[in-house]
């Protein structure tokens, strides 16, 4: 099995910014400890902060993996384009949020990728990402 993990804008920043909504382990950090439970699993990761690169990171993966997590970051309740590159694929995604999105900010409440992604994991920390490959393990494996 073979999947993509994709952070959006200032994810690159975990472990430093707002420890206190994030945490205070980098993406990295936590990346090798996934590596190391699933490795049986390739799982290879991309960050951006920009939209348009998100986007060809989707249409490029979205025939070559057999899955796809997401954590678009602040793009998830303001792109369509990223929700409709994600609608345009045929391998599956997950949506993840470390925190409660539902919990915070008004605005956050939304999710444009929602409706096009195969399911969302929401406020589970880091977890949020193990818990979407165990997904991808039950529905694809």
């Amino acid at each position: 099995m073979k999947v993509l993990i994709i952070n959006g804008p200032n994810l690159n920043l975990l472990g430093v910014r707002e420890t206190d909504v994030y945490g205070s382990q980098s993406f990295e950090t936590y990346l090798k400890k996934l590596r190391k439970h699933y490795h049986e699993i390739i799982i290879e990761y991309f960050q951006s902060n920009v939209e348009g690169e998100i986007i060809n990171a989707l249409q490029n993966a979205g025939y070559l993996y057999d899955g796809i997590i997401i954590n678009a970051g602040g793009y998830t309740h303001t792109s369509v384009a990223i929700a409709d590159a994600v609608k345009a694929i045929k391998t599956p995604v997950i949506e993840v949020h470390i925190s409660n999105i539902f919990a915070r900010e008004s605005f956050r409440h939304i999710s444009l990728l929602a409706a096009v992604a195969r399911g969302s994991i929401i406020g589970f920390g880091m977890e949020s990402y193990r818990l979407a490959i165990e997904s991808l393990i039950t529905k694809i494996g």
